[in-house]
């Protein structure tokens, strides 16, 4: 027994059809540009003066500081507060040897004076050391780039929620940074992937003590402002973050301090940060 479907049916099933295949071939909306433009770690330009490779800090609040309850903790870290930054750039890694002879060549820096690693070779892509804080902004103004502020470091180096490492809470070992003369020496720098901050910054921990472009004061953060706080406003010494190879493993918190005149070459190293 044979069925007929009547013709409105017929019709009524064509058309239901053709809206299917339109719908089905649709393309989807474009990705608007806001997010196709949104800086990465993927998408961080490399610097045509130095070739230094930038990691994005995005803006936000950030936990700086230590709290009281902590222990190893000093006073210069307290109290813990809130702080909002503008979205800013900040180098992967500390300035190297050979990207320092290129500013040395192009005349905007002069030779660190008390560094045995600058010229030889096989310590190219270690870390510059033995320079000024002088020197450290000459670089950074030659690479059309600045020093960055205390804030900005440490956002970059412990993301936004306040955790004590770059890599996180878990205490340091020799997978993570250079530290506690472990080495011995600095090492060439990216050597510890694991060891990357939440934005991807790499040896924010130990290695070498780094220049920021901060001046020093103990009882600076019960008065900071609470957005991009400038540092203050005068003093004679200037603050050294990250800790180096032959610190031990509370001088590797992201939140502690340190400072020196701004003369001194020591072991003192430097990145470099660029405004968003």
């Amino acid at each position: 027994m044979r069925c007929r479907i009547p013709l409105p049916v017929i019709l009524w099933l064509l058309t239901s059809l053709t809206a299917c295949q339109t719908l089905s071939t649709t393309p989807p909306p474009p990705t608007p540009a806001s997010l196709l433009s949104t800086p990465t770690l993927e998408t961080a330009p490399l610097e045509e003066i130095d070739k230094m490779k930038m990691v994005f800090v995005p803006a936000g609040e950030f936990l700086m500081g230590s709290s009281e309850a902590d222990e190893e903790a000093d006073d210069d870290e307290k109290p813990q507060h809130s702080v909002y930054l503008e979205a800013y750039w900040i180098d992967q890694t500390e300035v190297t040897n050979v990207m320092y002879r290129r500013c040395v060549g192009a005349g905007g820096c002069t030779e660190p004076q008390h560094s045995a690693r600058y010229g030889p070779d096989q310590y190219a892509n270690h870390p510059v050391i033995g320079v000024t804080w002088f020197q450290a902004q000459a670089y950074c103004v030659w690479a059309d780039r600045r020093l960055p502020t205390e804030a900005e470091w440490e956002k970059a180096a412990r993301g936004s929620d306040g955790q004590l490492y770059p890599w996180g809470n878990t205490p340091p070992n020799s997978d993570l940074l250079n530290f506690n003369r472990q080495v011995g020496d600095t090492t060439e720098v990216g050597q510890y992937p694991a060891g990357a901050s939440p934005y991807g910054a790499l040896d924010m921990a130990g290695n070498t003590w780094e220049w920021v472009a901060d001046r020093y004061s103990q009882n600076y953060y019960a008065q900071a402002p609470a957005e991009n706080p400038p540092g203050p406003t005068s003093g004679t010494t200037r603050v050294l973050r990250g800790g180096a190879w032959g610190v031990d493993a509370r001088a590797v918190r992201a939140a502690n301090r340190f400072w020196a005149f701004p003369g001194r070459n020591d072991l003192d190293g430097f990145r470099c940060a660029r405004s968003q």
